[in-house]
């Protein structure tokens, strides 16, 4: 399950494995071997993956489909990694407009 979910979370943040790799300090390889489920991350590393990606270790290892952490009040959208910081003012701007529409 966790290689799933780190696939799809490495995917999502439009990163490469090297990328992550190197956020996480350690080797494409090893993050390669844990998306097909060859080898199982240590612990350290699954937690290091969480904080990363600002999910739970529980979401990590599929015993919740509820990737937010519990003490979260509001869920965390992340952009795309080259989203342009120029557009951020927009985007809030854009979800006022949808929460004032109910």
């Amino acid at each position: 399950m966790i290689g799933a979910r780190l696939l799809a979370l490495r995917e999502d943040a439009d990163l490469s494995q090297s990328q992550l790799g190197e956020i996480l300090n350690i080797s494409k390889h090893a993050i390669s071997s844990y998306e097909r489920e060859k080898s199982e991350p240590p612990d350290a590393t699954k937690i290091a993956i969480a904080k990363y990606f600002n999910v739970s270790v529980d979401y990590l290892l599929g015993l919740t489909d509820i990737p937010a952490l519990s003490d979260q009040q509001y869920p965390i959208i992340r952009l795309p990694k080259n989203f342009p910081k120029a557009k951020i003012p927009e985007l809030k701007r854009y979800a006022k407009f949808l929460m004032s529409e109910d």
